[in-house]
């Protein structure tokens, strides 16, 4: 039975999308109309009981948030495509390290700043400016730590491509392209090459060819 992930479409699950691509797993998606409350309804809750996107189903197994779908996907077929955890513990160390920095320190700030520059009007709320200018001067001193870690290594674990790098293309793509601060990436040598490096692989060109954000 053929791997399924809900919600392809949206920033999150190309998470699983793109990790899934790069270890060359079939897949199929299904679709999940937020806008008109399907994530909310009985069926997609007993997938996903917080009815966030994505969800995954595999066979009778079924794993839900991105980063824990990273880690399975990376594991479970650790032995086709890229090593994405890395070859040793120390390795694996580093990966996990920087996905939590991902999750925990880079992702808030963006966040923010996709929800308030991007989607404010779409979802009927008012665009904090205090909270735009807070949330870039986060990022921006995040950022500053990643320039400094990037001049040491080629990636954020090491000189190997990893799950720390690709959880941070759904989102940055945003930053880059309809926020409208590719600035942010492109004035920090280190930061723009290694963005320049993870954003031009094969696989997140795949996955944002074929699940674009709907229109």
């Amino acid at each position: 039975m053929v791997l399924k992930v809900y919600g392809p479409h949206f920033a999150s699950p190309k998470r699983a999308l793109v990790t899934l691509i790069e270890k060359g797993v079939p897949f199929e998606t299904i679709p999940v109309d937020l806008m008109k409350g399907e994530h909310k309804q009985p069926a997609y809750l007993a997938l996903q009981p917080f009815g966030t996107v994505p969800a995954v189903v595999d066979g009778d197994y079924k794993i839900f948030e991105s980063r824990a779908v990273m880690r399975y996907v990376a594991e479970k077929y650790r032995s086709q495509g890229p090593d994405l955890l890395g070859k040793t513990v120390e390795d694996r160390g580093q990966v996990e390290q920087w996905l939590d920095v991902e999750a925990t320190t880079f992702h808030p700030p963006l966040l923010n700043l996709t929800l308030h520059i991007m989607f404010a009007s779409v979802m009927g709320f008012p665009s904090d400016e205090k909270l735009i200018k807070e949330s870039e001067e986060k990022l921006a001193a995040v950022l500053d730590v990643y320039e400094a870690q990037l001049s040491k290594s080629k990636y954020l674990a090491g000189d190997f491509v990893s799950l720390a790098d690709l959880a941070h293309l759904p989102f940055t793509d945003y930053l880059v392209g309809p926020i409208g601060k590719a600035y942010m990436i492109k004035d920090r040598k280190h930061v723009s090459a290694w963005w320049d490096d993870i954003s031009s692989r094969p696989a997140w060109k795949e996955t944002i060819e074929k699940y674009s954000f709907p229109a």
